[in-house]
């Protein structure tokens, strides 16, 4: 049986930011350099990008980090931790994994908290306490990996940009972050998909394509929602 305990402190990086949080990236790359050098190197640039280094953030890094979470993570579907989502949408195969993650999470002792099984914290917990390897691959192959690539296509710079002028509209302050760290997440992500790359076979699959489209229609959404329910008429300005 292969052992994938690494995943554990992998989970912690995805965590919503504390003040232990600079020393949960030191155990995450510490786990990772002796077979993953290369994800270890991304984590250790990653934690000297925290604010106020490797070592403990500063005073207001711990706002800081929080604020560039939420924006990265919580307020956009397109990068949200639920991987399950990413994958299936509201298809009723997402109903079916949240359904068996929640039974195997329960029988490994993986405590999800007040995130639903396919928060990828909770998936890499499990991972890390599996006993079963053919499982732990196909979750990783079918379901993790490519949930990890779309995150990642969604930090690039173009798609950053079309997400800020879209949110900035309708959030303000809330995504207002340095420019030095406004896709710091990003280096947690690129190491979880080396580490997964390195132990598993990688599976090539055509991704669907992310298309302006997508962002408009989230831009429609949020439209409604500022309006009580009522679409902004054609042509008015807001």
């Amino acid at each position: 049986m292969r052992s994938f305990t690494h995943y554990e402190q992998l989970a912690a990086l995805f965590d919503y930011p504390d003040a232990t949080y600079p020393s949960r990236v030191q155990a995450a790359q510490q786990s990772l350099e002796t077979h993953w050098p290369d994800a270890a190197h991304q984590l250790a640039a990653f934690a000297g990008a925290l604010p106020g280094g490797p070592d403990a953030l500063a005073p207001d890094g711990l706002a800081e980090m929080q604020e560039v979470f939420t924006r990265s993570f919580d307020i956009q579907a397109i990068t949200t931790l639920s991987v399950g989502y990413l994958m299936f949408g509201d298809d009723y195969k997402r109903g079916d994994l949240l359904a068996h993650l929640n039974r195997e999470q329960r029988a490994a002792g993986v405590d999800c908290g007040c995130e639903l099984s396919d928060h990828l914290p909770n998936i890499l917990r499990l991972m890390a306490r599996w006993t079963d390897d053919e499982l732990v691959t196909e979750l990783a192959q079918e379901i993790v990996r490519p949930a990890v690539e779309k995150m990642l296509a969604e930090f690039g710079p173009d798609r950053m940009a079309q997400r800020n002028r879209l949110y900035a509209k309708h959030f303000g302050t809330l995504i207002a972050s340095s420019a030095e760290r406004r896709t710091i997440f990003r280096q947690p992500l690129a190491a979880l998909a080396a580490v997964l790359d390195r132990d598993f076979e990688r599976i090539e699959r055509k991704l669907p394509e992310r298309s302006g489209d997508f962002l408009q229609s989230i831009g429609r959404e949020l439209d409604i929602e500022a309006t009580d329910g009522h679409p902004t008429p054609a042509g008015t300005e807001r």
